[in-house]
């Protein structure tokens, strides 16, 4: 559907700003607003806020204890099975009641995942649920406005350029591991949880009832919702989500128990959290003598566009790892070894001037006979890119890394972050992490680059934003 035809066809927007209100109302309840992100590019709406790599009950209380009104836990959840998702979520939530036991902080807890609807549904839910519950309702929101994905009539959107296409149609359905057959988040949830919910079971709030009745009507139907009810969100703007959080955080001083089951634009709204303006070169900076480097894994058709425009960048320079030498046994080490030694001579001065590195794997996709042996591809190539940042002599002046997982891999396993500060973004939808002081190179800018957020110039666009930004020799 043409995108004009989609947009035109609803009511007017909700006429209140109710942001001064929600961020009046978050202050007072003091609710901490604590995601699992199953991969670090939830970060994408938010500003001025912590993520943690870890979850241990004393990390869990410091989080709590501060005032800033979220806080992330990257899980990287989407790299593991079905299994270990399940118990890593298990975990954290019973860490969560723990600690916030322990520092009488209330709590509001989002599952955070793809807008694009892939990632592990319903279990990490439920797990959570099982720790922390039990739940009146289960909120399923994936609208990301930054990313162009709206849900209208319960049916989920990609914008592709002037279009709206039904999430089922795009390439992301197609995913090895976590494809799906439905646009429609009813029959979705259907189809996800194997038929056990049936798509009349499930509950849903209309653009309708946002933009025509507002919270007063949304708040009707957030306190009908009981036993952990499944409840689809349509949103195509962030005033859609204001009367939406208007209205849950009066359903929830009422006493009703919600979860969420989100992309990253809800997390902004629900944390009271105002736009923020794209941040300049100026308000990044390089550090160190050598070049900056970017580190490709995704391979969705989004990034290899972004890829051939940043390779057109003069005084880059290119290194393809090559995928099949990488998951062969025979092959592996020495393909390591020549890409972390390319690497390290290009960032490096003293082999002459420093230039910036653009590391992409090989484009052609390998996939193997089931969801666990692509997962298992996945994860040896990630940590195959994970093994030529550690080995890298010379810290790089930047680093962005471009893809979920192997962003997630690159700050736990090759930078050493168990807590960054998210500075904001540069471009919509790409989060820009300020390393912590444990960290293998403190107070590094590190870009969280999605593999399907942005137009083909975005990587080449990111590129140039940080070549722009001042140099400093010491910590900041």
């Amino acid at each position: 559907m043409h995108l004009d035809h989609l947009l035109a066809a609803l009511p007017p927007e909700w006429p209140v700003d109710l942001l001064p209100e929600i961020q009046r109302r978050v202050s007072t309840m003091r609710t901490k607003v604590v995601v699992l992100d199953d991969d670090p590019t939830g970060t994408q709406t938010v500003h001025d806020v912590d993520v943690l790599t870890g979850w241990s009950v004393p990390e869990l209380e410091c989080a709590l204890s501060d005032e800033t009104p979220v806080v992330y836990i990257l899980t990287n959840s989407r790299s593991l099975s079905g299994l270990a998702a399940t118990r890593l979520a298990h975990e954290v939530g019973a860490n969560l009641l723990t600690a916030a036991r322990a520092t009488g902080r209330p709590l509001a807890v989002t599952s955070r995942s793809d807008s694009t609807l892939r990632g592990h549904y319903p279990v990490e839910t439920d797990a959570l649920a099982a720790a922390l519950g039990p739940f009146d309702g289960l909120l399923l929101c994936p609208f990301f406005l930054e990313g162009g994905r709206l849900t209208v009539a319960d049916t989920h959107y990609v914008v592709e350029g002037d279009q709206a296409v039904p999430a089922a149609e795009t390439e992301f359905a197609g995913d090895a591991v976590f494809g799906y057959r439905h646009s429609n988040l009813r029959a979705w949830i259907r189809e996800k949880t194997g038929g056990a919910i049936t798509a009349d079971k499930v509950r849903s709030i209309s653009l309708d009832t946002i933009r025509r009745d507002g919270p007063a009507a949304v708040i009707d139907t957030l306190m009908s919702l009981q036993d952990g009810t499944p409840c689809v969100v349509n949103a195509v703007s962030y005033r859609d989500l204001e009367v939406l959080v208007a209205a849950l955080l009066e359903a929830e001083l009422a006493g009703k128990r919600l979860l969420y089951r989100t992309a990253a634009s809800f997390v902004r709204v629900r944390g009271g959290l105002g736009p923020a303006a794209p941040l300049q070169a100026n308000h990044l900076w390089q550090t160190g003598d050598g070049g900056g480097l970017v580190i490709v894994g995704s391979h969705v058709a989004r990034t290899t566009a972004q890829v051939q425009q940043a390779l057109e960048l003069s005084g880059l320079c290119s290194i393809e790892a090559h995928v099949p030498l990488l998951l062969n046994e025979a092959t592996r080490q020495r393909e390591l070894a020549r890409l972390t030694d390319a690497v390290d001579a290009a960032l490096c001065p003293a082999a002459g001037a420093a230039r910036d590195v653009l590391l992409y794997t090989s484009r052609e996709l390998v996939t193997g006979a089931d969801a666990a042996a692509n997962l298992d591809i996945v994860e040896r190539i990630s940590t195959a890119l994970v093994q030529v940042v550690q080995g890298l002599s010379r810290r790089p002046a930047w680093l962005i890394a471009k893809g979920g997982i192997t962003s997630s891999d690159i700050a736990t396993q090759a930078l050493d972050i168990r807590r960054a500060r998210v500075l904001g973004q540069a471009i919509a939808g790409v989060p820009i992490w300020q390393t912590g002081s444990e960290s293998r190179w403190p107070e590094m800018v590190y870009v969280v680059f999605p593999g399907n957020v942005g137009g083909p110039s975005a990587l080449a666009d990111m590129i140039a934003i940080l070549r722009q930004s001042p140099r400093h020799h010491d910590s900041r």
